[in-house]
């Protein structure tokens, strides 16, 4: 979890999304509103995000699909907003992986509490997992990377063999995770200026990182590539 929280509110309903938005704001949060999947789509794309506050109903693609992708995709708490009546929905959405719900229309006082409540478990999961692998290891995909060893494990602790620019490049996005980098940036990071970073080497080695930390390469979701930007480490 982030020190200053980041929450999405996905409604379709302006004057709804505008007032929890607000509601939350004041309440020391950094907000980011969408109207609906694509907008989500983007955001958790492009930044870290520690909650979803997630519209059940909404033309297009709906809240559950939205939860469902989510939670294949992300490690981000989700809280659904269901119709007082909707109780199918409701568990369906539980069922898909949202955290929580909280039924129309909203009392902005126990949205912030749910918020609170969630973002404590989450917190506290993460601080376990933490606690369990130390705080030289860091986890990428299955694997663990021993920033003291210098080594990378699989997840039966076996190694896998890397090369000193390839651990490099891990150390450079566990530094900074949630933050998309260019090539140059990770040429400049991972202190090694004598590549072109107009050519395609970079790409070459992270390539390479895919096919031992990710689970199906060809669809990378823990180094993924932001389109027309560089790479991020989620």
């Amino acid at each position: 979890m982030t020190a200053n929280p980041h929450i999405v509110v996905c409604d379709d309903e302006p004057d709804m999304r505008d007032t929890v938005v607000e509601y939350l704001e004041r309440n020391g949060f950094s907000v980011t509103a969408a109207d609906a999947g694509p907008a989500l789509r983007d955001i958790v794309d492009s930044r870290p995000v520690d909650v979803v506050i997630l519209d059940i109903r909404m033309p297009g693609e709906d809240g559950l699909s939205l939860a469902r992708y989510l939670r294949e995709h992300y490690k981000v708490a989700i809280i659904m907003l269901t119709g007082s009546a909707e109780i199918i929905d409701r568990v369906v959405g539980l069922e898909v992986g949202a955290d929580d719900y909280i039924a129309k229309p909203v009392d902005l006082r126990e949205l912030l509490a749910r918020v609170k409540a969630v973002l404590r478990r989450t917190s506290g999961q993460e601080q376990a997992r933490g606690e369990h692998l130390g705080p030289h290891i860091i986890q990428f995909g299955s694997c663990r990377l021993d920033l003291e060893t210098h080594k990378l494990l699989d997840a039966d602790g076996a190694d896998v063999a890397i090369t000193p620019m390839e651990f490099q490049l891990l150390k450079v996005f566990a530094d900074n995770r949630g933050r998309t980098l260019n090539r140059d940036q990770l040429l400049e990071l991972a202190h090694d200026r004598g590549w072109d970073p107009f050519d395609r080497s970079i790409d070459i080695r992270i390539s390479r990182l895919r096919k031992k930390i990710e689970i199906d390469p060809s669809k990378p979701e823990v180094i993924k590539t932001i389109r027309g930007v560089g790479y991020l480490y989620s």
